[in-house]
Order: C-alpha cells, then sequence, then structure tokens
C-alpha cells in the first residue's frame, strides 16, 4: 500500500506552492488554527477563491473549530485510498474550501520524505485552482513541519507574549533560515493586549533575530486579545460571522489586506 501511495503521488521533488501562505509557531496552544480559519474566510470574503489545508494531521482540529464532518480527509490521501482533490469539502458558510485533516491518526512528522514531497506534488497541482492556499501547519520544528513551511511563498510565523512561545517563535524562524535562506518569513503576534504590547512583544523577537540570526523578520500583524474568540470557537461558528465587528476580526482583516498588497 505504501509503494502504490507513493507512486500514485508522483516522485520526491522540490515543488514550489506560489500562492500559498504557511501558518506555523514553534509552540502550540498560540491560536494558529483558529488564525488559519479566520484568515481564509477573510481572504474569502473579499471575494478570492481561498482553500484550507488543515496539515497538522495528528491534531487536526480544523474541522472540530467549524464543526463540519467531512467523508473524506487528509488521511484517506496519504492512506492511498482516495486523491488529494478528492478530499476537498466545501465551506459552504465561510465561502472557502477545507481539506481537512484527521486527530489522532498519526502526525506528518513520521511521514516519509518521498511521500511528503508527493503530497506536496499534489498540492501544487490543486492549487492553481484557487487565488489562496492557507497551511495550517503542525506546531513544532519538526523535519515535515518546515519542509512544507518551504514549498509555501510566505510563512507566518506565531507567537504571543509568553517566552516560551517567543523562544520557539525564535528556534522555528532559525531552523527555516538554515534550511532556505530566502524564506519570507513574517511574524504574527497573536492574543496581544493591545496594539502597543504586540510591537513590544514582536520587538523583543525581532532584537533576538537581528542580534543572532542577522536577519530581521517583519511584523505582519498584531492580534489583539478577545473573549468573543472563544466563544465563536465554542460554538464552531467563524469570528466573522458569529462576531463581525470585533477588535480581533478588524485585526485579521487588516492581516488580510496586508497580504493581498505582497506583489
Amino acid at each position: 500500500m505504501v509503494e502504490a501511495t507513493e507512486t500514485r503521488m508522483g516522485p520526491a521533488k522540490a515543488v514550489e506552492l506560489g500562492n500559498a501562505v504557511a501558518i506555523a509557531s514553534g509552540k502550540g496552544g498560540v491560536g494558529k488554527t483558529w488564525l488559519s480559519i479566520t484568515l481564509c474566510h477573510a481572504l474569502a470574503r473579499t471575494g478570492r477563491k481561498a482553500l484550507l489545508f488543515d496539515g497538522d494531521l495528528g491534531l487536526a482540529n480544523v474541522d472540530i473549530q467549524l464543526g463540519l464532518a467531512p467523508r473524506r480527509d487528509l488521511g484517506g490521501v496519504l492512506a492511498g485510498r482516495i486523491r488529494l482533490h478528492e478530499a476537498v469539502s466545501a465551506y459552504r458558510e465561510g465561502g472557502f474550501d477545507i481539506v481537512a485533516g484527521r486527530s489522532g491518526t498519526g502526525s506528518l512528522a513520521n511521514l516519509p520524505a518521498e511521500r511528503l514531497a508527493g503530497l506536496a506534488a499534489e498540492l501544487a497541482q490543486l492549487g492553481p485552482a484557487y487565488d489562496h492556499v492557507i497551511l495550517d501547519l503542525g506546531a513544532g520544528v519538526e523535519r515535515t513541519v518546515r519542509q512544507l513551511a518551504t514549498r509555501a511563498r510566505t510563512c507566518l510565523v506565531m507567537t504571543t507574549d509568553e517566552p516560551t512561545a517567543m523562544t520557539d517563535a525564535y528556534a522555528f524562524i532559525k531552523l527555516m533560515r538554515l534550511q532556505k535562506p530566502e524564506a519570507d518569513l513574517r511574524v504574527v503576534v497573536n492574543l496581544a493586549a493591545s496594539e502597543h504590547e504586540g510591537e513590544r512583544t514582536y520587538a523583543t523577537l525581532r532584537k533576538a533575530c537581528e542580534s543572532f540570526l542577522g536577519v530581521v523578520p517583519p511584523l505582519a500583524g498584531i492580534v489583539r486579545h478577545d473573549a468573543r474568540v472563544k466563544d465563536s470557537i465554542r460554538h464552531q461558528a467563524p469570528l466573522l460571522v458569529r462576531h463581525p465587528n470585533t477588535e480581533a476580526a478588524a485585526d485579521i482583516e487588516a492581516l488580510a489586506r496586508r497580504l493581498l498588497e505582497t506583489p
């Protein structure tokens, strides 16, 4: 079965995903999946055709946050039962498509390099059907997470003001720079008490990157803490539907606009 899967997915070769934005974090619990969902929704609301790819197979929860029960998911693709395009589900309330993962079935961290390259190749074939592809990657700095991140045009590295979150974000940036020096890495500060506090958090991370790595990843955006985010997750509804006039919603929409302005 493995050999057949690898043959169907194609040879192991680097494939760039020119319209993809990867969402990554060195640490779990910083709101990465929520941001991926909300950013994809914000892009779709501008009239763009968007796809959300849940790349965190072992702890996938895009479908859980949105209250979905897709018939087909990424687990079936990696098992060789279906092709990637067959795992696409329409999320009509948000106006975008989803490739859901499956929680508890293993992790992309254990995926052989050939199968990961094949998955990226299928994603590259699927990508041109969309204006934007958002890759919700697993937390951590594993090889597979970084390899998918390097295929994207832009990688948003998320952090909060917690020291462990900033340390892990720095570690992710360091390893990504070693693997792909020209990578377009940008920082998103989530759960900021205020815009000013978010800028302070970014300044701390920026100083460490500049001092020890010789690079200054730009600030992509600050998302302010808002209790209504937790409410929207609890009710399995997108923030831009349930609470569209909140500060966090405005921050995500501003982030989407800045991405659209990127050449």
